[in-house]
């Protein structure tokens, strides 16, 4: 009996301890947890406040985005330590003389072009001496893989045409469809870019249409400055189109970023906002609307610029950022890119362009027009030697063409998975 009563006060004192040891682990579990929580909370607080800097006054676009106004000299550039003492340089020494007039499209009825803007215009401006940025949200930054990698490119994204391996290009989950020049010097490029709005299957899936300047080897020392239009889910946490820039030196590893969520590009324009929606956008028989797009080496100071349109210099990447680049590109690309994660086992149903084949032609299939490229004397030329490169011209494709009006372009895209592309 006393055997029995001294086993069982034995078993209950070993029952309170693992009792007292499982609330032990549980309670570290959660302050765990919760420092987890605590810490991230801090780190995206810490970024935000990075990159959202004070506004001289704010705008609430229609689409929910939040553009702030924010003075020429407190943008996110400065951040930079080798732009601390940099003096803005507001306009480029020259522009890149013209070859083709972009109005000239519009002599034809069945071809006519309409003009684009911002959706935030509609409620506002911002007055000269501020610039346009695009407020970043907590949520915009917790959709990111991590703190470290909002606002970059996953890497290897650029299209590999002299080795287009199916095998690599399949592996890198990116599918483009493009046009491209190579093996000379080039000082800069520019396209006339159809704007559509791309359905997208997935929120960590893109469409985007762009041009690539390009320094470098495809290694890891891949310099390049992007430009053009993109529908991003994960990006911006929704399916509008937005214009957008981009830029590494290294590849997308450690450097750039897309618009200005890091330091690096300098804008001086206070009309045109990075990432913003663009409005409105094309449609199936529709009205077509496009963008023009120019980035250009400024052949005194050595910046890359851009200008959107014919009336707006966006700013500059100053010559420091890049290796390759501050000479000249080796690779100039147009064309379309999509994420395909073949999730469900399948190819994606994300579009690329219209989300047409490019022989449905005008008003149907997305197009790339007027494309040309910058030489050393700072002129606008047709790109010789212009070839093409898709990994699967059954999901995506590129149909190259020349006229008086819209001398070297091409029609591009596709609808992803179809009954040819599983």
């Amino acid at each position: 009996m006393g055997a029995a009563a001294h086993f069982s006060n034995e078993r209950v004192y070993k029952g309170f301890l693992v009792c007292l040891c499982f609330w032990g682990w549980l309670s570290l579990t959660c302050a765990g947890g919760r420092l987890s929580v605590s810490s991230q909370n801090f780190q995206v607080h810490k970024h935000l406040k990075r990159l959202n800097k004070p506004a001289v006054k704010s705008i609430q676009s229609p689409d929910g985005d939040i553009i702030d106004c924010v003075h020429i000299s407190k943008q996110p550039a400065f951040d930079h330590p080798f732009l601390k003492d940099h003096k803005i340089q507001m306009n480029p020494s020259t522009i890149p003389a013209l070859l083709f007039e972009d109005n000239k499209v519009s002599n034809k009825p069945k071809e006519r072009i309409n003009p684009v803007t911002q959706l935030w215009h509609q409620n506002g401006v911002c007055s000269e001496g501020t610039i346009p940025v695009r407020r970043t949200k907590k949520e915009d930054v917790l959709r990111a893989s991590s703190v470290k990698r909002y606002g970059k490119k996953k890497h290897f994204t650029v299209p590999l045409p002299r080795s287009a391996d199916p095998d690599l290009a399949n592996q890198s989950g990116h599918q483009h469809a493009i046009a491209y020049v190579e093996g000379g010097k080039f000082y800069g490029a520019k396209a006339t870019i159809n704007v559509w709005e791309p359905k997208v299957q997935s929120p960590n899936e893109f469409s985007l249409s762009q041009l690539w300047i390009l320094g470098g080897s495809f290694g890891q020392d891949l310099n390049s400055i992007e430009a053009g239009w993109q529908v991003s889910p994960d990006l911006y946490g929704d399916n509008n189109t937005r214009l957008f820039t981009y830029w590494t030196s290294d590849a997308y590893q450690a450097t750039g970023c897309y618009n200005l969520l890091c330091s690096g590009f300098i804008q001086v324009n206070s009309q045109i906002a990075m990432g913003a929606s663009i409005s409105p956008v094309s449609g199936f028989h529709n009205p077509q609307y496009d963008i023009s797009i120019t980035i250009w080496k400024d052949p005194k100071e050595g910046h890359w610029w851009m200008q959107f349109g014919d009336g707006y210099v966006l700013g500059y990447w100053p010559s420091f950022l890049f290796s390759y680049l501050a000479d000249s590109a080796s690779i100039v690309e147009w064309g379309g890119e999509v994420v395909n994660m073949e999730e469900d086992g399948h190819h994606t149903t994300t579009q690329m362009g219209s989300g047409q084949f490019p022989d449905a032609g005008f008003s149907k299939a997305s197009y790339f027009r007027n494309i040309q490229v910058v030489d050393s004397s700072n002129n606008l030329k047709e790109p010789k030697g212009l070839n093409t490169f898709t990994e699967k011209s059954n999901c995506y494709d590129v149909e190259v063409s020349k006229s008086d009006d819209w001398g070297h372009y091409f029609y591009y895209g596709g609808p992803g998975r179809n009954p040819n592309c599983q």
